[in-house]
């Protein structure tokens, strides 16, 4: 796990700091899709400056010419509770907070599931808001494998709680591979009973023209 985990309040950025986290979190995603033949590189559209394949930078160069739009070969939109986790509803709820110190799924479900993403997808996570009052959660937790597998990256949220926005950034975006199950949870700070509203920001990376649920 990296050490390099922390969030980043949204209101100690400036409206471009904001951009820039957007753009470096697209220009990751965008990388990873090269390496994981979701699109395909054209060296006319996108120049490497190490004449073998673009890197992060590379990518960035290209995005900010853009306005933000993504390759030619590459569709990007937003993750969907719905269609890529199997949420029952199409928003940001976690399960009923019911023990402080657990772990609750960012998807909905009683359990704390998996999501197996498929071939030719691949998701980008770089925010997150906390739209429930008081903070009812104390850590974000990504894992890999498994609902309770490897602990990939893990932000402590109770900064969020002295902010006037509870909305921050994460200090790396966090990368899930097509091909293998990962898991986003919530650990419980206050037992209510009920949900929290826990919502990420993301970008989903699929070929050009295709939906891949």
């Amino acid at each position: 796990m990296s050490s390099r985990n922390y969030i980043i309040e949204s209101e100690d950025l400036s409206l471009s700091d904001r951009q820039k986290y957007r753009l470096g979190a697209m220009a990751a995603g965008v990388v990873a899709c090269f390496d994981n033949s979701i699109g395909s590189w054209n060296p006319k559209e996108i120049p490497a400056s190490n004449g073998v394949k673009p890197v992060t930078n590379d990518i960035m160069t290209f995005l900010m010419k853009s306005g933000g739009e993504p390759p030619e070969s590459i569709d990007v939109r937003e993750f969907q509770p719905i269609l890529d986790a199997g949420s029952a509803l199409d928003q940001w709820n976690t399960a009923a907070l019911a023990a402080v110190g657990t772990e609750y799924s960012c998807f909905q479900a009683v359990a704390v599931p998996a999501v197996a993403l498929r071939s030719k997808k691949l998701v980008v996570w770089y925010r997150v808001q906390i739209d429930s009052v008081p903070l009812p959660v104390s850590r974000l937790v990504f894992r890999r494998n498994a609902a309770a597998g490897i602990t990939t990256a893990e932000f402590d949220l109770e900064q969020l709680a002295t902010g006037q926005k509870v909305d921050g950034y994460l200090s790396e975006p966090q990368i899930w591979m097509p091909n293998m199950p990962h898991a986003i949870n919530a650990m419980c700070r206050i037992a209510t009973g009920l949900l929290a509203r826990v919502i990420l920001g993301n970008f989903v990376f699929e070929p050009a023209g295709s939906t891949n649920a």
